[in-house]
C-alpha cells in the first residue's frame, strides 16, 4: 500500500511537470473539443474500486485539457496571479504533511509557519507591528472576519455583547461606503446580518475613488468601508482623510484591499496606500499578487483581541488551549489546510527585493498595455498607476465583439466589465510569470482582432 502511494504520488508530479511545461503552447481559454472531454468524467458512482493511477490518468488526460491556463503568462482575467515555483513545491509537500492549521497542538509546525509569515507580512504591507491576523480562503473571507471584528468592536462600545446576544435587540450599526464598493465585501456584509442595502453609499470620482468631502453624517456604532485598488481602475480610496473623518466620529475603517494592498510592498508604488495603514482592519488575498496557489486570503486587525473576540470559539472540553497563538482563534474556521507554509515560501523566496520587484513589473506590464492601446487609437478609460487596464474598442457592441473574439482567439484572456456605464476590457496584470514577450504577444493579438473584430 505504501508502494502504490509513492508510485501515484510520482505519477502525479511527471503529469504535472509536463502540464507546467506544456502552458506556453496551450491556448489559455480551453478549446471546444476541451470542453467536450468533460463528458468522461459523467458516469455513474463505481461500485468497486479504481485503481489510483487508472483515476490520476482521466484526471489529467480528461481534465487537464479543459482547464484555464491562469497558471502561464497571458492571463489577464479577474486579478488571478499564478503560483511561484517556491509556493507550488511547498503546496505540494504541505498536502502530503496533511496537517489541521487549526491549533499549534494539531501541528506546531503550521502555527509557527503562520506566526512567521504574519510578522513578515505587516512588514511588507507596512501595517501596524502589533495588528493581529487570520489565514483564511479568500477576500471575502477576509472582508467577513475583518467586518466581525468591527461589528464585535463598536457594539462593544455600547455595552452590547453581539457574539453572545446575536443583533438581535443590537444597536443599529450605520455602515458607510464607496459607490463602487466591490460585491465580496457586500457579500461579507449580507453574512454578518448587517444588509447589503442598509448601506450609506458615498460618491465617487471618475477614478472610482470614494470623495472624502462628501460622506455621511456618523453618529452611535459605525463602520467606514474603504477600497485599496478598485476592482476596475485600481485606484485607492484617500485612506488618510476617510480614516480622520471616521475616528473623529468613533467609526470604524476597514478596507477591502484585495489586490492593492500588495502596493505597500513596492517604494515606487507605497505612495498609492498612504494612509491606509490608520484603519482598523485589513483584507487582502495572496493568492492575487503574492501568487502562492488557491485559496489564500489574509485578514488583519489593528488590535489583535477585538479579531480573536469576534472568531473565538466556545471553549469545548477538548480543545486544550496550548498558552500560544492558536490559529483557529482568528478564523471563521476551526479545522482547515496549512495556507500558511505557502506564504511562507512565497516571501522567504522572493524576499523583500523580490516581492518589490514583481509588484513592479506587473505594473510596468500594465503600463505597456495602455500605452500600446493609446498608440493604436484605443480609448483607455483609467488611470494606469497599478496593474489595472480598462480599454474600450468603441460603442459596448463592438467592445463586447472584440472581448469576445480575443477570448476565443487563445493567445491571452481578458474579461469584460461594465465602469461607470462604459463597456470595457479589463486587462490584470498580477502573474508573476508574464514576461515581456507575454505581453508583447498578446498586445499584438490584441490590435490585430481589434483592427478586425
Amino acid at each position: 500500500m505504501k508502494e502504490d502511494r509513492i508510485n501515484v504520488l510520482e505519477e502525479a508530479a511527471r503529469r504535472s511537470y509536463r502540464y507546467l511545461a506544456g502552458l506556453e503552447e496551450r491556448p489559455v481559454f480551453p478549446t471546444p473539443g476541451a470542453l467536450e472531454g468533460l463528458a468522461s468524467f459523467d458516469e455513474p458512482l463505481p461500485e468497486a474500486p479504481h485503481s489510483p493511477l487508472e483515476t490520476l490518468a482521466l484526471l489529467d488526460e480528461a481534465g487537464s485539457p479543459a482547464t484555464v491556463a491562469s497558471a502561464g503568462g497571458r492571463y489577464y482575467g479577474f486579478v488571478i496571479g499564478g503560483s511561484l515555483p517556491a509556493a507550488q513545491a511547498a503546496n505540494w509537500l504541505a498536502g502530503a504533511w496533511d496537517q489541521n492549521a487549526g491549533q499549534a497542538v494539531m501541528s506546531p509546525l503550521a502555527a509557527n509557519l503562520e506566526a512567521v509569515a504574519l510578522r513578515w507580512l505587516l512588514e511588507v504591507l507596512r501595517l501596524p507591528a502589533e495588528a493581529g491576523g487570520g489565514f483564511v480562503s479568500g477576500a471575502t473571507r477576509a472582508n467577513f472576519s475583518g467586518l466581525a471584528a468591527a461589528r464585535h468592536a463598536v457594539l462593544k462600545q455600547t455595552g452590547w455583547d453581539v457574539e453572545a446576544q446575536g443583533l438581535f435587540g443590537a444597536p443599529p450599526i450605520t455602515v458607510v461606503v464607496g459607490e463602487e464598493v466591490h460585491v465580496s465585501l457586500l457579500k461579507a456584509l449580507s453574512l454578518l446580518g448587517l444588509g447589503r442595502e442598509r448601506v450609506l453609499r458615498v460618491p465617487v470620482d471618475g477614478q472610482g475613488r470614494m470623495r472624502p468631502e462628501a460622506p455621511p453624517r456618523i453618529s452611535g456604532p459605525a463602520i467606514v468601508c474603504i477600497q485599496a485598488g478598485n476592482v476596475n481602475s485600481g485606484a485607492f480610496d484617500p485612506a488618510g482623510e476617510i480614516c480622520s473623518i471616521a475616528h473623529e466620529a468613533g467609526a470604524w475603517v476597514h478596507v477591502d484591499g484585495a489586490f492593492g494592498l500588495w502596493a505597500a510592498a513596492a517604494p515606487a508604488r507605497a505612495h498609492l496606500v498612504a494612509g491606509v495603514n490608520q484603519a482598523d482592519s485589513w483584507a487582502t488575498d495572496a493568492h492575487k499578487w503574492l501568487n502562492v496557489p488557491y485559496d489564500c486570503g489574509l485578514v488583519f486587525c489593528r488590535q489583535a483581541e477585538d479579531l480573536r473576540a469576534a472568531l473565538t470559539h466556545n471553549g469545548a472540553a477538548y480543545l486544550v488551549d496550548g498558552g500560544q497563538r492558536e490559529p483557529m482563534e482568528y478564523t471563521p474556521e476551526m479545522s482547515r489546510r496549512a495556507r500558511g507554509a505557502e506564504v511562507w515560501a512565497a516571501l522567504r523566496s522572493l524576499g523583500r527585493s523580490g516581492l518589490a520587484e514583481l509588484v513592479e513589473r506587473c505594473c510596468r506590464h500594465a503600463a505597456r498595455f495602455a500605452g500600446g492601446l493609446t498608440a493604436a487609437g484605443y480609448e483607455v478609460l483609467n488611470q494606469v498607476a497599478l496593474n489595472q487596464v480598462l480599454v474600450s474598442f468603441g460603442d459596448a457592441n463592438r467592445t463586447r465583439r472584440v472581448i469576445d473574439a480575443i477570448q476565443k482567439d487563445g493567445t491571452c484572456w481578458c474579461g469584460g466589465t461594465v465602469w461607470q456605464e462604459r463597456t470595457a476590457m479589463r486587462i490584470s496584470v498580477s502573474s508573476w510569470a508574464t514576461t515581456d514577450a507575454d505581453v508583447e504577444r498578446s498586445l499584438e493579438a490584441i490590435l490585430r482582432i481589434a483592427d478586425n473584430p
